[in-house]
């Protein structure tokens, strides 16, 4: 593909980063990504996938279901956005917008029940309802600093009904170490580069070196931060929607490094989970074997997923 379809800097860290065959996925990827489709969850705090695929059905919207998610809708190209938000089951909270690849995380973390869970970045609220609808019985505590973001995770969370949800507004990395939870997600804010798509003019004023620095140092913080108040016996789900090794396995290499997190390791997620037809999930390889880094698709954003659990200090 022609490079100037993609910001340069992008461009360059990943023909640096991959070798040629996967970097070429990604490139393509990137491209097919402007004929992405429209996905949905359906919310089961509010009805259940099949009402929801009776009711689309009932409105003409033609759609595939996910073999991997029950509740993971695939739209067909032609279905509108406008045509979506019309639907009673859009406006009572019962279903929600979100990529496919943002669904993985709270299925990743798979939490055990009747458990204290915290997520450390969690507007607009799109994981945190899912692990409230996953787990309707643990207490989840869901952080996000910004007032006008905080804003639209309890409204979000009011409309699909996750009452098991405390929202903090706070700077995650300053939590205080009072805290502590059996799970954490944490999605965090990254380059974006993974949601890339070809011809998109403000990409290149968007991903740059300077943000990615940026970002960086705020993965470091917030993995710190998370890996410190993780119980002993609890999971971290690190995940970002981005390709970049700097904010991916880099990061969770360095964390695992440090002498205060001695009793965190990696677990191997196993792709053969989300490998069921229709849309397995597209590997890229060449990353560290517990993890998962996935291709922009037409119907995928690029991904990535690590699990570490903290054990008991001996």
């Amino acid at each position: 593909m022609n490079m100037t379809d993609i910001p340069s800097f992008l461009y360059e860290k990943i023909s640096a980063a991959f070798d040629t065959d996967q970097a070429e996925r990604i490139f393509s990827g990137f491209e097919t990504a402007q004929q992405r489709p429209i996905t949905l969850r359906a919310n089961t705090l509010r009805t259940d996938a099949d009402y929801v695929a009776k009711e689309l059905e009932s409105a003409g919207l033609s759609f595939v279901r996910v073999g991997w998610y029950e509740d993971a809708f695939v739209m067909d190209p032609n279905v509108r956005l406008d045509e979506l938000r019309r639907l009673p089951i859009y406006e009572t909270g019962a279903v929600y917008l979100q990529s496919l690849s943002s669904m993985l995380p709270p299925l990743a973390l798979a939490p055990r029940s009747n458990t204290d869970i915290l997520d450390m970045c969690a507007a607009p609220g799109g994981k945190t309802t899912e692990l409230a609808a996953i787990d309707p019985t643990a207490r989840i505590t869901a952080c996000e600093m910004h007032a006008p973001r905080a804003e639209r995770l309890q409204y979000n969370l009011k409309k699909l009904g996750a009452t098991n949800v405390q929202v903090m507004r706070s700077d995650a990395r300053r939590l205080d170490e009072f805290f502590s939870f059996d799970h954490i997600l944490l999605d965090a804010p990254c380059t974006g580069s993974g949601t890339v798509r070809a011809g998109d003019t403000t990409a290149n004023e968007r991903i740059t070196e300077r943000l990615l620095n940026k970002v960086v140092r705020s993965q470091q913080a917030l993995l710190d931060r998370a890996l410190t108040i993780l119980k002993p016996g609890g999971t971290l789900l690190y995940s970002t929607c981005s390709i970049l090794p700097e904010e991916n396995d880099e990061q969770v290499l360095e964390a695992l490094s440090k002498k205060r997190h001695r009793t965190c390791s990696l677990v191997a997620l196993d792709p053969s989970a989300w490998n069921a037809e229709p849309y397995p999930i597209p590997l890229l390889l060449g990353g560290q074997p517990e993890t998962l880094s996935i291709a922009p698709t037409k119907e995928f954003e690029g991904f990535y997923m690590a699990l570490i659990k903290k054990e008991y200090a001996q």
